[in-house]
């Protein structure tokens, strides 16, 4: 691609910047042009524009734009200046890969015209990172970190705090994701935490696709701050139908596919069998497709049955045998043992969810990326704004869980600037017909729901409180203005306050709590909160907000 004359909006960066994005693109988009001169003021600015519209790259850019700069002049210990906070620790993976495009373009432009070389450092530090690995990121911190709202809070109350002092830009991904929860609470806290350990208070960057209200989505953003928001008129372009593949839903036939083929056992009269062949005819028409459904085990039912009705149709085709042979292993990613259909030799779906280990995931995203795999059936596990390639169609199975969710599944289709995002909705139930009806009506007219973040949640200040005490003696006036300027904590009453900070220090109203122990001690002559011996364990092996998940028995098919 020949370069581009220069934008208006790139003249603020590095010549070496500005010459990788002018060879790189054809134009900023407008909603690149607009954060960059909201974020080039230093404003903390929520960014809201249609998937694939480049605006992780808006605010990442100019990030690694000030990072060569400083790194330049800067001789001081390495220490991590650009915090990427993620809902999900699999968008955190795709953006460290998706980073290495712009730094090794710029690097290679700063080497083309002679300038002194700089290497920045990017790392991953969620649940999933091995502890030899944190134990590097405290000796050694990259220049950009990338982590999840819960693994931030982890490192703030532990010696990895130190690593963070000269954070000078957070930028929160896919906000609308957390915002009406107390997860988003759980990390508004922790922002401020972080703002309490900084000379200066970091610049915030919101990122989100999908948002409304947006005051309040910005007000959560920016806390007791001002927030400019960039939302340029970026109309989405979307294709989306129902698609009911029986005449009657009341009256099913019990048979679907090509004649002969067979039925799923127990499926005479339903509507799956039908679903099913219709999807794989989808899948086979097109290069790539993300089939979404709304659990773990449906993924993996459907996974299984379309790999299955794939063999089936390869074998007729080359007029060979029908497979039958059951085996006794199963792979992960070949469907549930439960209602277990036959496993296939050729694959053409394979499933992706929470509970697949990262290892295999990322082979499934670069695997639909290369084109070596067809489609993935997929949970909310892709719905955020994972890079998937050029996916040419998202079918949806059953009505969508939300409007929000609906445009983030169907905008992985045709994931780039100006792309129509085609899609697909198979109703299983009327009842179902009825609400993706509703929910595609909504999605085209952009009425999403709204966010609703939880107002002065004291568990999750009960929480935070224990994990600061335990890392230093806390000023309890100067900690409650801290948690006030918190959007969620901006009317908390002082009495909620000091009945938190009553419980946690032993005082409880009533003799029936005797037993719990207290957690710290509040001084009340001198106003300060400190931590009691297995203060900080307690908080470091609860943290966050997400809810406990109850152990079960794996039952493996050979017994």
């Amino acid at each position: 691609m020949s370069p581009s004359p220069l934008h208006h909006a790139l003249v603020p960066f590095e010549p070496a910047t500005r010459a990788w994005f002018a060879s790189a693109f054809p134009a900023p988009t407008p909603v690149q042009a607009a954060a960059w001169a909201a974020i080039g003021q230093r404003q903390h600015t929520l960014v809201i524009a249609p998937t694939g519209s480049g605006k992780t790259l808006a605010a990442f850019l100019h990030a690694i734009d000030q990072l060569f700069r400083q790194r330049l002049h800067d001789t001081s210990p390495r220490r991590t200046r650009v915090l990427y906070i993620s809902p999900i620790k699999a968008l955190g993976a795709d953006v460290q890969r998706n980073l290495q495009l712009p730094l090794q373009g710029v690097n290679a432009e700063r080497e083309r015209r002679g300038d002194p070389p700089v290497t920045l450092g990017v790392a991953v530090r969620t649940g999933d990172t091995p502890t030899a690995e944190r134990a590097r990121m405290v000796r050694r911190p990259p220049d950009i970190l990338i982590t999840t709202p819960e693994s931030l809070f982890l490192m703030l109350t532990s010696k990895a705090r130190d690593t963070l002092r000269e954070v000078d830009t957070v930028i929160v991904d896919e906000i609308h994701a957390v915002a009406g929860s107390k997860r988003g609470t759980h990390l508004a806290l922790s922002l401020e935490r972080l703002d309490a350990l900084l000379q200066v208070p970091a610049q915030r960057i919101g990122l989100s696709a999908t948002v409304r209200p947006v005051e309040r989505v910005a007000a959560f953003l920016g806390g007791d701050r001002p927030v400019t928001v960039v939302d340029p008129d970026s109309p989405r372009h979307l294709e989306v139908r129902i698609v009911v593949p029986v005449e009657d839903m009341a009256d099913l036939p019990g048979q679907a596919g090509p004649a002969g083929a067979r039925e799923m056992c127990g499926q005479a009269g339903s509507i799956w069998p039908h679903v099913e062949a219709s999807i794989l005819d989808q899948v086979l028409q097109r290069r790539s497709t993300i089939v979404f459904a709304n659990s773990r085990g449906v993924a993996e039912k459907l996974t299984a049955r379309l790999n299955e009705l794939y063999a089936e149709r390869t074998a007729r085709e080359a007029g060979q045998a029908l497979p039958t042979p059951v085996p006794e292993h199963y792979g992960s990613f070949t469907g549930s043992t439960v209602s277990r259909v036959l496993d296939s030799p050729a694959l053409i779906a394979r499933s992706h969810h929470g509970s697949v280990s990262k290892e295999q995931r990322r082979d499934i995203e670069q695997s639909l990326k290369d084109g070596s795999l067809r489609c993935v059936v997929a949970t909310s596990s892709l719905e955020l704004g994972i890079d998937m390639g050029l996916v040419d169609l998202v079918i949806q199975v059953a009505a969508p869980p939300s409007v929000a969710s609906a445009l983030q599944r169907i905008g992985r289709a045709s994931h780039q600037v100006g792309g129509t995002s085609t899609g697909l909705v198979y109703p299983r139930t009327r009842r179902d017909l009825i609400d993706a009806t509703v929910a595609i009506q909504r999605m085209l007219a952009g009425q999403i729901e709204a966010v609703d973040p939880p107002r002065n949640p004291l568990d999750v200040l009960a929480q935070q409180t224990v994990a600061a005490a335990s890392m230093e003696t806390l000023q309890v006036e100067q900690w409650y203005a801290t948690v006030r300027r918190a959007a969620p904590y901006a009317t908390l009453p002082r009495s909620a306050f000091d009945a938190t900070l009553d419980m946690l220090a032993g005082r409880y109203p009533s003799d029936d709590f005797a037993g719990f122990r207290p957690r710290l001690v509040w001084n009340r002559e001198r106003g300060e909160m400190s931590a009691r011996p297995g203060a900080k364990q307690l908080a470091v092996t609860s943290a966050g907000t997400i809810p406990d998940r109850g152990m079960y028995s794996v039952m493996l098919p050979e017994g």
